[in-house]
């Protein structure tokens, strides 16, 4: 084992003394054609402005604003543009290797451009499809395709608070009861969507089923995929969970509003002398 390290040592040192001497001062100078005993700075400066000039061909033009559009890229905070700007420095750098005659360069940024194309193409369909979910309705007619039947009997519990949820329901007929708040849910309502949102998949209340009836239900592994795949369909989600939580919000306001109610006529009521105490 000895001599490999001593022979490792050996290679490592020749390395770094080889780089040390071809990056000291004097021999870059004497690289750039300037004398390392007799330089100034207006001698360097006219060096390298010789080395500029000299490097001015229409390929270098082309490769350096190819050069501007790459490193524009990594000031992007959104992906059309920078896929855009990727674009065009990939086209100026292929003009540059065709005029050089760099293959090499000229393959190279040839094959990126159909790949960020591709990519661009992808992006622009994908915003394509969440604008058109903002601008689009609720129908719930664009849930039914992903929903299984299930029917209820009076009586049928379909879940209970505090239980861990797996699915979301829309009642199709029938009546269902949402014990903890007393609302009634008639055809056309979705049940077990707030499960979905809520830490660990719980329930926030319980509904029995009060009138026998049909529901379709979907599971929320099944709804995150679709979530995932279809910008259009998780927009609409969004928008039937946020819609739900303000009319839940809606509804307790108002209990708020009529327990006060109750408690000011039972203060007046309190507050109120009767006849035999006037008396």
């Amino acid at each position: 084992m000895e001599p490999i390290s001593a022979d490792l040592s050996t290679i490592l040192n020749r390395i770094l003394d080889t780089a040390a001497d071809n990056l000291r001062i004097a021999k870059v100078l004497v690289q750039m054609g300037l004398d390392p005993n007799n330089i100034t700075y207006d001698a360097l400066f006219d060096r390298l402005l010789e080395i500029v000039l000299a490097n001015i061909t229409l390929a270098n033009m082309f490769a350096l604003i190819g050069a501007f559009f790459f490193v524009a890229t990594l000031l992007m905070q959104t992906m059309v543009p920078l896929r855009v700007a990727n674009m065009v420095g990939c086209t100026f750098f292929v003009i540059s290797g065709a005029l050089s005659g760099s293959v090499a360069t000229f393959l190279l940024y040839l094959l990126l451009l159909p790949v960020n194309a591709v990519r661009l193409r992808q992006l622009l369909k994908l915003v394509k499809k969440a604008r058109n979910a903002t601008q689009g309705d609720l129908s719930k007619e664009y849930l039914k395709p992903f929903m299984s039947e299930r029917r209820y009997r009076r009586g049928d519990r379909l879940f209970r608070k505090g239980d861990a949820a797996a699915e979301m329901f829309l009642t199709v007929t029938g009546k269902f009861l949402v014990k903890e708040i007393g609302v009634e849910l008639p055809p056309g309502q979705f049940m077990g969507e707030l499960g979905f949102l809520t830490p660990n998949n719980r329930r926030t209340a319980t509904v029995e089923c009060i009138e026998d009836g049909q529901v379709l239900t979907i599971t929320y592994e099944r709804l995150l995929e679709i979530y995932f795949e279809n910008p259009q369909f998780g927009y609409y989600i969004l928008k039937v969970t946020s819609q739900r939580m303000m009319e839940n919000n809606q509804r307790l306001l108002e209990n708020i509003s009529r327990l006060e109610a109750t408690l000011a006529q039972e203060k007046a009521a309190r507050q109120t002398p009767t006849a035999d105490g006037i008396a």
